[in-house]
């Protein structure tokens, strides 16, 4: 089949490479403008940008699909043959206009069980909820945001250590097969059920600044969500620490943001309810180390005090 193909990520990227490896002639790609990035600000194409000019596929970058010039380049597309449009994480509005072109629409892989966490940051939003899973719904685009009808949906369970990260991947790859599959089958839309419907808002730093009055459940879950981005942080002297992978435990109950180790090599945390055991973290500027060999030369003592979001360490 002739496709449209509309993403920017690694996550779009690994769909791209699936409709490629099915057989799908991609007559055009379409992605966000490069973007600064680094210390030296220098620009650096997406993933799917990469993974196109790999393919010798033809790219283009517009600003907006909101003007008459990107219309024209999607209708030429159409117009040679394109009978659908597949979009994964692009980043970009699709107005009316562009989802009424193609023969077959606009289909939109999307990484939850719609219709609960339609929105940026589905995958994140799961894992801080604590549901024990999630998965990919193929859905048919329309105006609203993620509302539009589902073609196919399948579950996969979350991993009780499992970061947003390593989810992020198998769910990329499930979308990949998933995406292949409907276009071969092409299943009648089914409506999404509006009443259940939930929120993934997109991620910003400041909510992933730990509160230790939390209980350690909360926070491991936020640890898991923000790992890789943006970090779940704490403050220790007035450093910013950064935790990317803890195990919740339990520990005498003691001040929340209070170090509470029992054996050289090891950082557990009291909390609002039981205690962190930190196994991976990072200090400013520094690596990303298991927490035995960064406390071999930043030994951090029982008793310490983590702060609290925009406050002083306890008393």
């Amino acid at each position: 089949m002739r496709l449209l193909f509309a993403g920017t990520p690694a996550f779009a990227a690994t769909a791209l490479q699936a409709l490629i490896d099915a057989g799908h002639e991609v007559v055009l790609v379409l992605t966000q403008p490069d973007r600064p990035a680094g210390r030296g600000l220098k620009l650096v194409a997406s993933d799917v940008k990469i993974l196109a000019q790999k393919h010798i596929l033809t790219v283009e970058q517009p600003l907006t699909l909101k003007t008459d010039a990107a219309r024209d380049l999607i209708a030429a597309a159409v117009n040679n043959g394109a009978e659908a449009m597949i979009v994964a994480a692009y980043g970009l509005i699709l107005p009316p206009a562009i989802l009424a072109l193609p023969r077959l629409g606009c289909l939109n892989i999307h990484a939850s069980l719609l219709p609960r966490w339609r929105g940026a940051a589905p995958i994140q939003r799961a894992i801080l909820a604590g549901d024990a899973e999630t998965g990919i719904t193929i859905m048919q685009m329309d105006a609203g945001l993620d509302t539009g009808a589902m073609l196919a949906r399948r579950a996969i369970p979350i991993g009780e250590t499992e970061t947003a990260g390593e989810l992020h991947d198998r769910l990329a790859a499930l979308g990949g097969e998933m995406i292949v599959e409907t276009l071969r089958s092409l299943p009648s839309p089914v409506a999404q059920d509006a009443v259940r419907a939930t929120y993934a808002a997109k991620l910003t730093k400041e909510e992933a600044l730990i509160d230790w009055e939390e209980s350690a459940i909360e926070i491991s879950r936020r640890v898991r969500a923000y790992n890789p981005f943006p970090g779940a942080a704490a403050t220790l002297n007035g450093e910013r620490i950064k935790l990317w992978r803890a195990a919740v435990t339990d520990h005498q109950p003691l001040e929340p943001g209070t170090v509470c180790n029992s054996a050289p090599g090891e950082l557990i945390i009291a909390c609002g309810q039981g205690a962190l055991k930190v196994l991976e973290l990072q200090r400013a500027g520094g690596k990303r180390l298991p927490t035995a060999t960064l406390l071999k030369g930043f030994p951090i003592p029982r008793g310490a005090c983590f702060s609290t979001p925009g406050g002083e360490p306890p008393a």
